[in-house]
């Protein structure tokens, strides 16, 4: 991809350790930070002024794009994560190829503004209603990769293996049933098959594919193994929900005999290239065995309290080796900048105690250990050779103003919202400005005229 090369001058960056004033950044037509320079007392001609704090683009290491859909609308009444997924199914029953792509292609735009750069999308809607394949029996992926790239962010597709509606009688699995059945592909060998065909000129250079286990409860374990294989053979990370419930955890201990994280262990899953997304309610083993393996853990803050959840271990499970990144999974909000702060803030409430991480490790989780979570290893961080992405949040704000520039980061991450986002650019290109979306107009109407469409 042949871009424009571009001059940045950010008022202050960070720079990965510290807050520094005056930095020009310039990428080149690779898409990439050709230089670094901070201490530039003013932009020189030609450059775009980037007023506030820079710091690496937002990664949303676990997004159900469609889930937007579901805002508001769930949040009416009483229940529990078992009621508010009937809702959510009756949301996935509607969708199409063509719709699906209005409404990420919305979605994404959304996140751009929140200053998200890329996304791992843990994609498991694939085949038409009542389980039948499209013509393309990747129409619904390459459309969420196609909103993407309309959107100006980048994607991981963490395609996802569905088979079961859950673990069934002794060890048989029990099918999918009623709206799961256009989430699966029979078995393992055939996602496998259907994945490796997807069309190789639906990736361009801002999505990679990835894959995904949806759960032990809805991949049986014996065929497992077909997934890990599929992701190890292409250096691709794998992704898997772990411990959401503690009805999983009954259910797999009563069918198995061991926990989730043990299953997912001994059936060779965990590891440095795969994230466990949630691991919300895990035994001390299961943290100790997540950690030796350094394998990720994707918290969700912001979707597990509004489903009611729980808190996951996050400080423990980083103590013992799991490097941590978050998402915004349900898009219950749509801002990295809360989850950051709700994980530090969680965590107060369970300990009753204060500092837990502190600023420049939150947003390392929202970034370079985000990237990394999704396949994007050399983002997240401003230094030459990096993907040109950036985010730029205001210090002037009615959240932010007032607090000294040595603290900005601090001001940021525990006072300001995804409302005080001023620049996105990706690749070097300017994909918001002062707040405004350049490729997607009018955000909000595309927004409502996506989700109207999906209404009965």
């Amino acid at each position: 991809m042949s871009l424009t090369p571009q001059t940045y001058w950010a008022e202050h960056a960070w720079l990965g350790s510290t807050v520094e004033q005056h930095v020009l950044i310039e990428s080149g037509r690779d898409g990439r930070i050709a230089a670094v320079r901070a201490d530039t007392p003013a932009p020189p001609a030609g450059a775009v002024t980037l007023r506030g704090l820079t710091v690496p683009g937002f990664a949303n290491a676990h997004s159900h794009a469609f889930h937007r859909a579901l805002r508001g609308t769930v949040q009416t009444g009483s229940g529990t994560f078992w009621t508010w997924r009937d809702v959510m199914y009756e949301i996935a029953s509607r969708l199409t190829p063509e719709s699906y792509f209005d409404l990420a292609r919305a979605v994404y735009a959304e996140m751009a503004m929140a200053g998200i750069t890329a996304v791992g999308e843990f994609h498991y809607l694939h085949h038409a209603p009542g389980g039948d394949r499209y013509e393309n029996p990747n129409a619904m992926g390459e459309a969420l990769i196609a909103a993407a790239a309309e959107a100006g962010i980048r994607i991981t597709l963490l395609d996802t293996c569905y088979l079961a509606s859950g673990f069934g009688i002794g060890r048989k699995a029990a099918a999918p049933e009623g709206h799961q059945l256009r989430f699966s592909d029979g078995t393992a060998d055939a996602w496998a098959e259907r994945v490796s065909a997807f069309d190789p000129n639906a990736l361009g250079d801002h999505a990679r594919l990835g894959a995904a286990i949806h759960s032990v409860r809805a991949v049986p374990a014996e065929q497992l193994g077909t997934v890990v294989q599929w992701a190890k053979d292409r250096m691709a990370p794998l992704h898997v929900h772990l411990s959401e419930q503690t009805a999983e955890n009954d259910a797999c201990r009563a069918t198995h005999g061991c926990s989730p994280t043990r299953l997912l262990s001994d059936r060779g899953v965990l590891g440095p290239s795969t994230t466990a997304v949630h691991a919300t309610h895990l035994t001390a083993e299961d943290v100790a065995r997540l950690g030796r393996s350094s394998t990720g853990v994707c918290m969700c803050p912001t979707t597990e309290r509004d489903l009611a959840d729980g808190i996951g271990p996050a400080k423990n499970l980083q103590d013992k080796g799991s490097p941590l990144s978050l998402g915004t999974d349900s898009h219950a909000v749509i801002d990295l900048l809360e989850e950051a702060r709700a994980m530090e803030m969680d965590e107060r409430l369970r300990t009753r105690s204060r500092g837990h991480w502190t600023a420049s490790q939150l947003l390392r989780a929202a970034t370079t250990d985000g990237h990394a979570a999704i396949g994007w290893p050399e983002s997240g961080r401003i230094e030459a050779g990096a993907p040109a992405d950036l985010t730029t949040i205001a210090l002037d704000s009615v959240r932010t103003v007032g607090t000294p520039p040595g603290l900005g980061l601090e001001s940021v991450i525990f006072a300001a919202t995804n409302a005080d986002v001023r620049h996105t650019v990706v690749a070097g290109r300017h994909i918001v400005r002062d707040g405004v979306h350049q490729l997607v107009p009018h955000v909000p109407v595309e927004l409502a005229k996506a989700i109207d469409a999906l209404r009965p």
